[in-house]
């Protein structure tokens, strides 16, 4: 037995007739197959948030010339713009996996 979608997408121009249960099923299927796409984007636009001064002490628990000292070792490098810092989600969470 194929699936409603797999049909549509190798035969596009077929005509079928679908009980009311498939129907649902397959509706069902591109539900769950559009909200994994927005999961992934919003988990790619997670990465690439910013955060301010406070927050990266916060989350990493460390004090103002701690942070310091990483910015001027390169440990954790800011984004600058308009006079203000930033520091990227990502670059914070691989130093909290110890990656970095």
């Amino acid at each position: 037995m194929i699936d409603i979608i797999t049909l549509v997408k190798e035969c596009p121009e077929a005509t079928i007739t679908v009980k009311a249960k498939d129907l649902i099923e397959a509706n069902s299927q591109l539900v769950e197959e559009v909200r994994k796409m927005f999961e992934s984007e919003k988990q790619d636009k997670a990465d690439s948030s910013l955060r301010t001064r406070n927050e990266v002490m916060k989350e990493l628990n460390i004090s103002s010339p701690t942070l310091w000292r990483w910015e001027r070792a390169g440990y954790l490098v800011p984004v600058s713009f308009g006079g203000l810092k930033r520091y990227r989600v990502s670059d914070i969470e691989t130093i909290k996996e110890g990656k970095r």
